[in-house]
């Protein structure tokens, strides 16, 4: 009988019940009057004392399990002919729309500024924002100890100090010139990094764009007159522009450019300290000793390099007045720059 049982056991739990039909051979074959498991009960009776003990709690089980399976599979039957309460659905309406995101600031201006340059030649380079000594000081005229490299407080990496997070996006020139002859003309996007305190002027990271030119005969004028192009392509042909003479390592002659600050329109603010103007971007003649670093005839060829950051340019073209705003993920302040 026990074996009898396990068979019953293994056709219950594989018995499909998908309609009325099936449910009523279910319930004929195993829990009516005359089914299976009441033919079991019926033999059960005549058996000694010893095996009911054995064999009852098998049969039970068994009949628990049956019933147990039948009004689940009817009251499943039951739910599936009961009519819906809900409204129909109507296919054919339109779908709910997804809101839909937009660019960060930084990459709207990130992406005018290269449209700005790649109108006039420039094209776009990338590079690494780890790399070594040379790349980021060496080769651009930093000597070793040199007071100059402390004008960037940088990031080393412990397992190697010769390796850094780059502190200017001026790094890829040099991978840029070694794997080109001039002329070339080209700009260098990206991240890059510094060890400063972060307050509504500066931060620890922030994003910057470099070109540079080389070629025979650039003077500081080519210079002049693509930063001329910049500033009015960006902000607009009223804005006032200044070159102030300044000192870069990688560039002799050297500037600093200025515009009147769009904040407070030249009134004085604290983002250009109460001057009325706000510094841009440095720019310069690129000094020989780089060109010699990059296997580039000094005598033949001459160049100029600029850059800018971009967190700077952003502030000025949406008159932004605390930069850590670019970094903080405020979903209120970036919502506003959908329609850009």
């Amino acid at each position: 009988m026990i074996d009898h049982i396990a068979q019953l056991r293994e056709k219950i739990e594989s018995a499909i019940i998908q309609d009325k039909s099936t449910l009523e051979s279910f319930r004929r074959d195993f829990i009516s009057k005359k089914g299976s498991i009441a033919c079991l009960f019926e033999a059960f009776k005549q058996l000694p004392t010893e095996a009911k003990k054995a064999i009852g709690p098998a049969l039970n089980g068994l009949k628990s399990q049956a019933e147990k399976k039948f009004k689940s599979a009817a009251s499943a039957l039951e739910a599936a002919t009961k009519p819906s309460t809900q409204p129909p659905v109507d296919v054919t309406l339109p779908a709910f729309g997804t809101p839909m995101g937009s660019l960060h600031p930084l990459t709207i201006v990130q992406n005018k500024i290269i449209s700005i340059f790649q109108r006039i030649g420039f094209n776009l380079a990338e590079g690494p924002e780890i790399v070594g000594d040379w790349h980021n000081f060496t080769a651009l005229n930093f000597p070793e100890n040199h007071p100059a490299r402390d004008m960037q407080d940088t990031f080393f990496l412990q397992r190697d100090p010769d390796q850094l997070l780059r502190t200017h996006t001026t790094s890829v020139q040099i991978s840029t010139c070694a794997a080109q002859s001039p002329p070339i003309r080209s700009i260098a996007v990206g991240r890059v990094f510094r060890n400063e305190a972060i307050s509504t002027r500066s931060h620890c990271f922030f994003h910057q764009v470099d070109g540079f030119y080389i070629h025979t005969d650039v003077t500081f004028s080519d210079l002049k007159g693509t930063i001329y192009h910049f500033v009015e392509s960006m902000f607009g042909q009223e804005t006032k522009l200044r070159f102030r003479a300044s000192y870069f390592p990688f560039t002799e002659l050297s500037a600093e450019v200025d515009i009147n600050c769009r904040l407070c329109q030249g009134k004085g603010c604290t983002v250009c300290k109460y001057s009325g103007w706000v510094e841009i971007l440095g720019a310069g003649m690129i000094d020989p000793n780089v060109l010699t670093n990059c296997h580039i005839d000094p005598e033949q060829y001459s160049g100029f390099a600029f850059g800018m950051g971009i967190e700077r340019i952003a502030m000025l073209l949406y008159q932004i007045d605390d930069l850590r705003l670019f970094s903080e993920n405020h979903l209120a302040f970036l919502r506003q720059f959908t329609a850009c």
